[in-house]
């Protein structure tokens, strides 16, 4: 009994898509980081933009950067949403072809709907690597202006009566007509420095452009089993095929046999 449970556990663990298990593990880490921290650091970007620089929203249904901000934290919602979504079909996806390739001798059918789910998400997958790489360098525009202001609040602890300012219009923040500037002398931007909310957005938004660099890397990696898995299926198929025509041409000839035989039979009797 103990040899048939420790078979079956064998068993099961053999039917385990482990390359699969390892993306959609790495992918659902990425999309974590990137959402979690992204929705983190929107929000500090908003305490920053209301607290130093003294921004408010307008009033109305006019499209500024607060609501702008507000559609991006609806889209990390909906990113996390999908996305968790989309690595449950990919694991689906990942059991249900080794479980053809495994069974290379069962039916025919279960290799071929096997076949036309892996192209289908190759394609798929494709899609969402190249949607992830557009997310990541887009993420990267927060990090290069944190970064900018970051050095900024450096250089003034570094060089002493130094006059440097930071004007949100560099950056497509608010219209050319609005003048939002903060500069070294002013209060405001030596609270904004001495305060641990720039450090942690900053930072933030650094992990998040991480979890979306994990997502482009988990992509690839099911772009590769998804691939490999298609040709393993594709494989299947033709061996399938081999062995259906190899059972009919072996039962002609048996058909054959048996007939001369009777044939025979019947000439002697």
């Amino acid at each position: 009994m103990v040899k048939g449970c420790f078979e079956c556990c064998i068993k099961c663990l053999g039917g385990i898509p482990y390359a699969s298990l390892i993306a959609t593990i790495l992918l659902y880490a990425g999309v974590a980081l990137f959402c979690g921290c992204g929705h983190e650091a929107l929000s500090g970007t908003v305490n920053i933009l209301q607290t130093y620089f003294e921004m408010a929203r307008t009033a109305g249904d006019t499209l500024d950067v607060f609501t702008m901000i507000d559609i991006f934290k609806y889209v990390v919602y909906g990113i996390a949403a999908a996305f968790f979504v989309y690595g449950i079909l990919l694991m689906v996806e990942g059991f249900f072809t080794t479980g053809a390739i495994k069974d290379l001798y069962g039916d025919f059918k279960i290799t071929t709907c096997g076949r036309c789910v892996s192209a289908w998400f190759i394609m798929l997958t494709y899609l969402f690597m190249l949607a992830w790489l557009g997310v990541t360098a887009f993420t990267s525009l927060p990090v290069y202006m944190y970064f900018n202001l970051w050095t900024i609040c450096r250089n003034t602890t570094l060089v002493e009566g130094a006059n440097l300012c930071l004007d949100l219009r560099q950056f497509g923040i608010v219209t050319i007509g609005e003048e939002k500037k903060i500069c070294t002398v002013s209060e405001n931007f030596l609270r904004m420095c001495e305060s641990t909310e720039l450090n942690m957005t900053f930072h933030l938004f650094i992990v998040a452009l991480a979890g979306a660099g994990a997502a482009v890397i988990a992509m690839v990696h099911y772009l590769m089993v998804l691939s490999a898995n298609w040709a393993y299926v594709k494989d299947a198929c033709r061996m399938q095929k081999y062995e259906d025509i190899k059972s009919k041409e072996e039962q002609e000839l048996h058909d054959i046999h048996s007939t001369r035989s009777k044939e025979r039979l019947n000439a002697y009797t």
